[in-house]
């Protein structure tokens, strides 16, 4: 009696300790602007105050975290938005948790017990059981029950954005820090953070909400049977043994974001008057509870598929947007969850490395932060209630699908759901999948039709197999077809629409999901073939994916970052510092009739960053890039001038204007130089864009050359001193010499005479006696998709010739490079033309090339040589030698034609 009266008081007396002062804290310090971060100790944000330490969490407060770009969040349309005074906004960090597979030390406020060996307890029982066993009351707290979600992003960790008044939000952080507040189904938090939304995207989730269609946000009339396909897919929720159908919650918990039906009591998300109803006479629903009652009936906390959970049930039937983007917004009227499942069959080496290879095909693809990928092994194939948790399932195993999954894919088929075969045995009645050995992993050439009826060519890897008709009834074909370009047009693409509710199957006899790269890929000549289909490839994925319900379109733009300023030599970070001492003004900045770069010490994300105003960081101590590693830059700089002082962006428009407020006044022994991870606006010649992803070695540099000298009374020789430093920086790495990497008249770099992988744009401003250039110049190091790129190159020779070539980095080549162009430029100043054509000609590709002028039907040439000023020269037929130049006129490598360039 003594020890339960103890216990009591000790309760009474501690246990509201922690909510009054939190609560205390959020009133008094949320008009500051601050964020509050309940954290396990270890994940303490860097400079933030602890207020309370609790069993190794803590509750502290810190610098204001802000959200100002929703891009790559999937917002829940919920109208109206308003971010009221009173309400916090913030942000929820979990992990998924599935069994037994988490290895989590328990914290000091837990009694650690020992479970029977070999029982399968999830996490969330154990948790349960711990507080159980050590006799304190179970008081879990539902995260849904105290906040209404705003948006969310997959991914490790699993974030969502939410609002919630200032006691609900320290209920929240109360619980996290006692360790009893669950998010949802296999959902463990780790972290919640209060953030400062802009208004920028207050007004995108206001948009949102607006632009979403009346009928998703009205109580809906109930469907009948004979209910139209539009009312038979939409989402019904509310029903418990509807939300145990959807994604199998644990512990008798509801949906994915709340455990409780739709009701008045329920909060925001959970509000009737925006869910779709669930009726008990929901056809749809019936037929969905009978094909998987028997899956169900063994689903338990134990072996819950590892999926994430159904949107639909946890969002209690809001209907959200899958892709976020500016204009043209997909939402999912059917209420499925963005999962993509890839089933390969057995867990081999073979499949698992299947596996890769089609996740990696696809995330190209599709936007990844809109559509997550998961793994669908046999097991949870056979036993698990997926079909209620995906948007498609890709069918790539080469072996023999078992009878009763195949049933199950039908199944799902007639449910409305959608499939991809790629190189697969599974196929549909009316089909049957033959093998033809001599097409086995050869290059074909495929004709594809896509669904506005035009048509692709393209040469693909075949599988070895094609469709013919087999037995059943034939099923009517989709507009989506592909047959060998052979004489016997052998079928490797059918679109066959499926069941009355909308089903539909894409199966692939051409193996779209395989790199060119790939090791089945045996000969010098066919990865040519392949390399030059790449960016075809791509498009018939993208068409098939697009044809069953994804969206296929450009990825976001990335937010612009700031930019660092970098020394390559200590002997001229003081000189570089004093001179922006006095040339900055008053509020640190240099204005351009261009750009504004305003130098400050740090970044905060209080400051914007705009394409015409940018901050530029000069504490070189805060910098560190995953993209760009400053050491290897420096320890392969190997110049007298050129490079040194670095202006560095992960994100920026185009790196060709940054220097441009500084070209004119900064000293030239300093020499500038402007490298970006990624640009969203890069330039080409003329009015051409030039695409830059990630895996690019993107720059611009600064040179001077004086008017009255080799160089400089020969301009146009500077981008073809440019595309040769590249060649050259690759070629003369010891081993390398033989990558088959070369020059293309006038400022290109070629993989033999097939494929562009680079290029260089130069723009000069001739002031006084001195042209002030800047050498823009791109090419593609790791990113192989669409196109090509020089890891490619090499991966290719290590296969051909047995050897172990390691692959390149951009930091080390954009160095390289630049210590190549300044010898080149010292040797052409010294010797004229002559000193550097003989390495020219060595790695150009138009030796004796012969080339028709203007047309198809111009007058035929072959190609001499440059001329004294670093123009083309050609030999006509009657004998004379014309120059052409290469400001009006592109070499078309196809058509072996040299042709005005477009106004």
């Amino acid at each position: 009696m003594l020890i339960t009266l103890c216990y009591l008081y000790l309760w009474a007396r501690w246990g509201r300790g922690p909510a009054a002062l939190v609560r205390t804290t959020v009133q008094q310090l949320r008009a500051s602007h601050c964020s509050f971060t309940f954290c396990r100790a270890a994940a303490q944000p860097r400079g933030a105050r602890v207020c309370l330490s609790r069993g190794g969490r803590v509750f502290c407060v810190g610098e204001s975290q802000s959200i100002d770009d929703l891009n790559k969040w999937a917002l829940f349309l919920v109208s109206p938005f308003i971010l009221e005074a009173e309400h916090i906004a913030f942000v929820t960090e979990s992990i998924w948790v599935q069994g037994d597979t988490l290895q989590r030390p328990p914290s000091s406020s837990e009694t650690t017990s020992t479970l029977h060996p070999g029982s399968k307890v999830s996490y969330l029982k154990r948790r349960v059981l711990r507080k159980r066993w050590s006799g304190w009351p179970l008081q879990i707290v539902k995260w849904s029950d105290c906040c209404l979600p705003l948006a969310c992003r997959p991914g490790d960790p699993y974030q969502l954005i939410a609002k919630a008044s200032v006691d609900d939000f320290s209920k929240l952080g109360v619980a996290f820090l006692e360790d009893r507040l669950q998010v949802a189904n296999g959902l463990i938090p780790q972290k919640i953070v209060s953030v400062h939304l802009h208004d920028s995207a207050l007004k995108e989730l206001e948009d949102q909400a607006s632009d979403t269609p009346a009928q998703l946000l009205e109580p809906q009339p109930e469907p009948s049977v004979e209910s139209k396909p539009e009312l038979e897919a939409m989402e019904h929720v509310g029903r418990e043994d509807h939300q145990v159908l959807g994604s199998a919650p644990t512990q008798g918990q509801g949906g994915a974001l709340g455990g409780e039906p739709a009701g008045e009591s329920d909060r925001g998300v959970g509000s009737v008057e925006h869910c779709h109803l669930h009726l008990s006479s929901c056809h749809e629903c019936l037929e969905l509870e009978n094909s998987t009652i028997e899956s169900v009936k063994f689903a338990s906390a134990e072996n819950i598929p590892d999926l994430p959970y159904d949107y639909s049930s946890g969002l209690e039937g809001i209907a959200y947007d899958l892709c976020p983007k500016r204009e043209q917004r997909r939402v999912n009227l059917t209420g499925k969850a963005p999962n993509i499942l890839l089933y390969v069959g057995s867990d081999s080496q073979d499949a698992l490395d299947r596996l890769q290879q089609v996740r990696s095909a696809l995330a190209d693809c599709v936007d990844t932060n809109c559509y997550t990928l998961y793994h669908l092994p046999l097991e949870s194939a056979l036993r698990d209630p997926w079909p209620d948790n995906c948007l498609l399932v890709v069918i790539a195993t080469r072996e023999s699908v078992p009878e009763d999954l195949s049933r199950r894919f039908m199944a799902y088929l007639s449910q409305g759901g959608k499939v991809l075969g790629l190189s697969s045995p599974f196929t549909l009645a009316g089909f049957q999948v033959t093998r033809k050995a001599a097409l086995q992993d050869t290059v074909q050439s495929l004709v594809f039709c896509k669904a506005d009826w035009s048509q692709v060519r393209l040469s693909v890897l075949s599988s070895g197999c094609v469709y013919e008709g087999g037995p059943g009834e034939p099923l009517s074909l989709g507009k989506l077809q592909g047959h060998l370009d052979n004489k016997d047009e052998d079928r490797m693409v059918v679109q066959v629409p499926f069941g009355t509710r909308g089903g539909e199957a894409v199966l692939c006899q051409v193996h779209l999901e395989l790199p060119p790269s790939s090791p089945v890929v045996q000969t010098q000549e066919d990865f040519n073939l392949l390399k030059s289909s790449n960016f075809r490839r791509y498009e018939v994925l993208k068409e098939i994916l697009t044809t069953l319900g994804l969206s296929c379109d450009a990825k976001h733009v990335p937010a612009l970052t700031p930019l660092y300023l970098l020394s390559a030599a200590e002997e001229i970070r003081d000189p570089l510092m004093q001179w922006l001492g006095k040339h900055v003004d008053a509020e640190g900045v240099i204005k351009s009739s261009k750009l504004s770069l305003k130098f400050v010490s740090s970044y905060t994300s209080e400051i914007e960053i705009t394409p015409s105003a940018i901050p530029v960081v000069t504490d070189i101590e805060t910098f560190s890039s995953e993209n760009f590693n400053f050491e290897i830059y420096q320890q392969n700089l190997q110049t007298k001038k050129l490079g040194k002082v670095i202006l560095f962006a992960e994100v920026t428009t185009t790196t060709m204007s940054l220097l441009d407020g500084l070209m004119f006044e900064m000293p030239q022994e300093m020499g500038l130089i402007a490298i970006a991870v990624h640009q969203t606006q890069g330039k080409g010649r003329g009015r051409n864009a030039w695409l830059s992803p990630v895996g690019s070695a993107l720059s611009t540099l600064l040179v001077s050359i004086p008017l009255r000298s080799q160089l400089g009374q020969r301009i146009p020789f500077v981008q073809h001193l440019m595309s040769l430093a590249v060649v050259e920086a690759v070629r003369s790495i010891p081993g390398y010499q033989d990558i088959n990497l070369r020059v293309k008249w006038p400022n290109d770099i070629y993989y033999s005479d097939l494929m562009k992988l680079g290029g260089v744009l130069v723009n000069s401003t001739l002031m006084g006696e001195t042209f002030y250039i800047l050498i823009g110049c791109g090419f593609n190091v790791t990113n192989s998709n669409p196109t090509i790129c020089i890891n490619d190159l090499i991966t290719e020779y290590n296969k051909q010739h047995g050897a172990e070539l390691k692959p390149l980095r951009a930091d080390y080549l954009i160095a390289r490079s630049v210590t190549v162009l300044e010898k080149l430029i010292d040797t052409f100043q010294d010797e004229g033309p002559n000193g550097v054509l003989p390495l020219y000609y060595k790695y150009w590709l138009h030796s004796a090339q012969q080339v028709r002028l203007g047309s198809a039907e111009g007058p035929k040439v072959w190609i001499v040589g440059l001329d004294d000023s670093g123009f083309l020269l050609v030999h006509q037929e009657n004998g004379e030698v014309v120059t052409v130049h290469p400001d009006g006129n592109s070499f078309d490598m196809l058509g072996n034609l040299i042709i005005p360039k477009q106004p």
